[in-house]
């Protein structure tokens, strides 16, 4: 998660908690002068439609005040979905032993694309097994990752 996006997580979670839901994620993607600000919810039960709607009531006033973003941006609420992107090391040990895709700032091993299972998560560092190789990959260097479904 970028710098900024984390940032935003941290301001939004207090509330997203008291509305007894988990901030999954949030991503943040600039397109030109607009935006868009996407705002990942989890509950054991699932999510529904209300759930989003409770949510985007109550970050957009936060989001009005606070201003983290400059310009204009589209505020979208959002299960993580069965392919759900992972965002922290907790999440990626939630799901050891799950098909995953990663993609990389930086390469390891040459590669800046894995797709493979999920081994382990050890301190910094997230294992991927592809076709018979292990991959270890610094946690800082992982752009995006998501479960394969």
């Amino acid at each position: 998660m970028k710098r900024s996006e984390r940032q935003i997580a941290d301001l939004l979670e207090p509330t997203v908690t008291a509305l007894e839901l988990e901030l999954w994620g949030v991503e943040h993607i600039s397109q030109g002068r607009h935006s868009v600000l996407r705002i990942y919810i989890d509950s054991p039960d699932g999510i529904s439609i209300e759930d989003c709607e409770r949510v985007s009531r109550q970050v957009s006033g936060i989001l009005d005040v606070e201003d983290p973003i400059a310009g204009e941006y589209t505020l979208e609420v959002s299960s993580p979905g069965a392919d759900r992107r992972l965002f922290t090391l907790a999440q990626f040990e939630q799901y050891v032993g799950s098909e995953v895709g990663i993609r990389l700032r930086t390469p390891v091993e040459g590669r800046r694309k894995l797709k493979g299972r999920l081994t382990e998560v050890t301190g910094n560092e997230v294992a991927v097994e592809v076709d018979g190789t292990v991959y270890r990959c610094p946690f800082d260097a992982i752009e995006k990752a998501n479960l394969v479904f």
